[in-house]
């Protein structure tokens, strides 16, 4: 399977060159949008919550602080959250171009996961465009989120990859995800910090995976510690697990997946 991925190594690039094309076709401001929705997402919270919750964040005093807050753990969760939205759709949407071409099915993850991470990256350019604009000058610690963009890939990749192909199935899986992802949203600490929540809640909500995620990108960004090194050890063992489950059920149901499409 490495070997095929490595043959279509140009169809996947080529397609995700077209698959970013094709999403802005006709559209004005083009790529702009994946920019402008998740930095209006956050300037309805700042100015909503903003005054209420950026009290609430400990150990600073950036009046700004919330802002950066916000914009970090969305950093995480819009990479995470396109990633499993569009996985969970991949063969369903490209069901014509199964039937029609002879190619490893394997490269439509990756070439989502290419284009989310595309899109990711202009946001992050745009979000540090942000901080500096602020005040928040770059530190030596802004040089872990690579290493945090690949957790949130691996995690993201492994997930959307079980999801996609129980789609294909069963079709019900993709209208759950939708309603269980904004669940995810809000019991992930992005718009409020961890500690306003009681204990026993704060502890539940601390086995969230993505906690450690966008808590990671909030530490860096916002406070300039390092990330947590031992959840995130943790999130990729199970990012590992899950994406050898994923690659187990893919290899499965790939021969009937063009029948049931």
């Amino acid at each position: 399977m490495l070997l095929a991925i490595w043959h279509y190594r140009h169809f996947i690039l080529t397609s995700i060159r077209n698959d970013l094309r094709t999403r802005f076709a006709r559209s004005k401001l083009g790529a702009t949008w994946m920019i402008l929705q998740p930095l209006a997402m956050c300037a309805i919270y700042a100015v909503v919550l903003g005054r209420v919750l950026g009290t609430k964040l400990p150990d600073t005093t950036n009046k700004y602080a919330y802002v950066i807050y916000l914009l970090a753990g969305l950093l995480g969760w819009t990479l995470f959250s396109e990633m499993i939205t569009r996985c969970l759709t991949i063969f369903v949407d490209n069901a014509s171009l199964l039937k029609k071409m002879v190619f490893p099915r394997i490269c439509l993850p990756l070439i989502v996961s290419g284009s989310s991470l595309l899109n990711s990256l202009f946001l992050l350019l745009a979000t540090l465009g942000i901080f500096i604009a602020i005040g928040s000058y770059p530190n030596w610690m802004w040089l872990w989120l690579p290493v945090l963009t690949a957790v949130t890939v691996l995690f993201g990749l492994a997930l959307g990859l079980i999801l996609g192909v129980l789609n294909v199935f069963v079709r019900d899986v993709a209208q759950v995800m939708g309603v269980l992802l904004q669940l995810w949203f809000w019991v992930t600490p992005i718009v409020y910090a961890i500690n306003i929540l009681p204990g026993n809640f704060a502890l539940v909500l601390r086995l969230n995976p993505m906690y450690a995620i966008c808590s990671s990108y909030q530490q860096v960004l916002v406070w300039g510690h390092p990330p947590h090194f031992k959840t995130l050890g943790v999130i990729v063992a199970l990012s590992l697990v899950l994406l050898a489950i994923g690659m187990g059920l893919f290899r499965r149901a790939s021969p009937d997946m063009v029948d049931v499409l």
